[in-house]
């Protein structure tokens, strides 16, 4: 095995590592309210919203990683991450109160930024001419973490406590991370297939970024809030009580677990078509089928929960593609750093607001039609994409009529 492909494997692990950890707390609250109610109190509403510090600090320190890499590097950087996130989850299992889980969540959540901005580059550049592919294996892992932490937490929570549901991913996370200290940094240059990037009419590009980073706005607090509410949805929907946790989280489970099949498919997709003729079908699934969340009961929440998490993932394959396919690999780390932080700042909107909506309403009605709305701003947002062939033939980009009309340029 290569180095650059045991690399990419524990960026693909980093990956799932960061979205299982960001959604531990959501499960793991269910657990609490029944386990250490004396502590954390029994109302859903105010203890998931402990969470919102955790996503502040992962989507505003996302901006200045870009930065940092040009200073420290990406190794030191993956380092980092994976020890800080991995101790910050066990530390969270030793709080004694909302306000200590808060700051630990909040510590892990800053670690965890450093993920999206370096690793996504790293996979991108390692994929050489089958970016989609490379980005959709990726996008498999991370939903592979979306889809276990309820599961797994809700087993753990429910065989040995709330607390080891924390502790035990955190001290895996912290082993990956001495295994990644043992490789060699990442180079770029040493993998096959990989093309110069070519010259694109600034004006496509300046429109592909823009409708990028108002993607990013709508569509973080669509995911975010949705993968918090699964567990919750499950619950109030199909088993009716707290105490039915393994059952919670294996539904949760499969729900999620829909979204990495579309991620691969995805990722595949891209690669033989263009982005917006990808995108389209995924964004024009989702509103409808969020608005039939809001009052659907029992088993048909399923399969119209497992459409939202298709298209949500989907989504989110085709949006790191764009990057790839309209900005330079020099720029791509910064440029990801600004994306990640818009879209993670939507996120971090996302827990309070699920708190919030759920305790004026008494049910997810309320957030699913919310939800809803924000999906139709990010599938008007789609529309304005452009529609190229010539993403998938680069070298087409110099014939490309805008050249033609600005020869100066």
């Amino acid at each position: 095995m290569s180095p650059i492909t045991r690399q990419v494997i524990l960026i693909n692990a980093a990956h799932l590592f960061t979205h299982y950890s960001l959604l531990i707390l959501a499960t793991a609250t269910l657990a609490m309210v029944q386990q250490d109610p004396a502590r954390f109190g029994t109302d859903y509403g105010p203890l998931i919203a402990i969470g919102t510090g955790m996503f502040v600090a992962y989507g505003l320190l996302a901006l200045p990683m870009g930065w940092l890499q040009d200073r420290l590097g990406r190794k030191a950087l993956m380092v980092a991450y994976f020890m800080g996130s991995g101790a910050a989850m066990v530390l969270a299992g030793t709080a004694g109160s909302g306000f200590t889980l808060g700051v630990w969540l909040g510590v892990m959540g800053a670690f965890s930024a450093i993920y999206h901005p370096i690793g996504t580059a790293i996979i991108v550049e390692s994929a050489g001419a089958r970016v989609g592919r490379a980005v959709g294996i990726n996008g498999v892992f991370g939903n592979l973490g979306v889809a276990l932490a309820p599961l797994a937490t809700g087993l753990i929570a429910w065989q040995l406590g709330w607390q080891w549901a924390f502790i035990i991913p955190g001290l895996l996370c912290m082993v990956c991370g001495l295994v990644y200290l043992r490789e060699p940094a990442f180079d770029g240059s040493k993998v096959k297939g990989t093309k110069p990037f070519p010259p694109i009419p600034p004006a496509l590009v300046r429109r592909a970024v823009i409708v990028l980073m108002l993607i990013a706005m709508v569509s973080g607090l669509v995911f975010n809030a949705f993968t918090l509410l699964i567990p919750k949805l499950m619950e109030e929907r199909l088993t009716g009580s707290p105490d039915l946790l393994p059952v919670v989280a294996m539904l949760a489970f499969l729900v999620t677990i829909c979204g990495g099949i579309t991620q691969f498919t995805v990722g595949n997709l891209i690669d033989r078509y263009t982005l917006k003729s990808v995108f389209m079908p995924l964004a024009f699934a989702l509103v409808p089928c969020l608005l039939a969340l809001s009052f659907l009961e029992g088993w048909l929440v399923l399969p119209f929960a497992a459409v939202v998490a298709a298209a949500i993932f989907g989504q989110v394959t085709v949006n790191e593609t764009m990057t790839a396919r309209y900005v330079a690999p020099e720029l791509r780390a910064k440029l990801y750093s600004v994306r990640f932080t818009v879209g993670f700042m939507g996120a971090a909107v996302a827990s309070p607001l699920v708190g919030l909506l759920h305790q004026a309403s008494g049910s997810l009605a309320l957030g699913m039609i919310v939800l809803a709305v924000v999906a139709a701003i990010t599938l008007a947002c789609a529309l304005a994409f452009p529609n190229r062939p010539e993403e998938l033939a680069p070298e087409r980009w110099a014939g490309a009529p805008e050249w033609r009309a600005k020869p100066d340029k």
